[in-house]
């Protein structure tokens, strides 16, 4: 039985990410009180790195998305089943291209009727100059 009876989302990406945060607030603090710049820029750039780390980790299964998962992938050490096909309403998946819900607005072309003649250029036409 586990320690706590919720899902707290305590997953390898969180962890992995905070951990980095963590150092890169540091350098920036470091910084601050050092009056470098260098260092307050160096700082930064961790805590850049440290976002797409961990979305790259939760891309890969390591993390998790919004609401709660099932029992068995409560331990913070498993993967998420569901990450492979996306989230549904998860920021990190949509801006991945992954987890378009059967809600979401997905953007199509028009159909062509079949009165209208096709308007595609072809690709030489378009590029050239005359």
């Amino acid at each position: 039985m586990s320690a706590h009876q919720y899902d707290h989302g305590h997953t390898v990406a969180g962890w992995v990410g905070t951990g980095i945060a963590s150092v890169g607030a540091g350098v920036a603090g470091l910084g601050v009180i050092t009056v470098s710049g260098v260092l307050i820029a160096g700082g930064l750039a961790i805590g850049v790195v440290s976002l797409l780390v961990t979305w790259a980790l939760h891309l890969a299964g390591w993390g998790k998305g919004p609401g709660l998962r099932p029992r068995a992938e409560w331990g913070w050490r498993v993967r998420d089943s569901a990450a492979p096909g996306g989230h549904a309403e998860c920021l990190s998946c949509r801006l991945a291209g992954r987890g378009r819900g059967a809600g979401a607005v997905v953007p199509a072309m028009p159909s062509q009727r079949e009165s209208e003649p096709e308007t595609v250029a072809s690709a030489g036409a378009a590029d050239s100059v005359h």
